[in-house]
């Protein structure tokens, strides 16, 4: 890291697969850095406490609240955000299948949940149930009751593996409708 005239810190990092540098007053969070510094809206501010799992990043592929994480600290290292899932152009099959089955109702958690099922996926090609409901214990959302969401993590991983399903029909307490 580097100090600039203005008191502003410079450092350089990998984000999104591309090599970046950025200016930035040096008491801000990797969140206010991320959205106010380099325009990377998609990482929501939530609690801003380490609570609610929204404004989750990737660290070296790891999840990493932003919002507890100094930008400072990201100096070297690869920062993965919401804009840099899909590459080519081309949605990541988590994308595809939270909209394909609606996991998603105002999305503003949606980035968070995406980005901690993408590291399970690179981690865990199969995961139970139980596995992905506690890989994204750390994220809240107030609009679903979390079944799509576990839906969607579980027909992106099928089709991740090559498997050929379609998505879960529609149902109510168990009932198709």
């Amino acid at each position: 890291m580097t100090r600039t005239k203005s008191q502003k810190a410079l450092i350089r990092f990998t984000l999104n697969g591309e090599p970046s540098e950025v200016a930035f007053a040096p008491h801000k969070t990797l969140l206010e850095v991320l959205r106010e510094d380099l325009g990377l809206t998609g990482t929501k501010h939530g609690c801003e406490l380490g609570e609610c799992g929204t404004c989750t990043v990737l660290i070296d592929g790891q999840p990493i609240l932003s919002c507890l994480f100094l930008g400072l600290d990201a100096e070297d290292r690869e920062v993965t955000t919401i804009e840099g899932m899909a590459e080519g152009g081309k949605l990541h099959p988590l994308q595809d299948t939270f909209a394909d089955l609606g996991a998603a109702q105002c999305g503003y958690c949606t980035p968070g949940f995406l980005l901690v099922a993408k590291e399970l996926l690179e981690k865990n090609p199969s995961p139970s149930r139980n596995e992905i409901q506690e890989a994204l214990a750390g994220n809240l959302c107030r609009c679903t009751g979390y079944i799509k969401i576990y839906e969607a993590v579980e027909l992106a991983a099928a089709r991740m593996r090559g498997e050929e399903v379609e998505p879960p029909r529609e149902s109510i307490y168990g009932f198709e409708v």
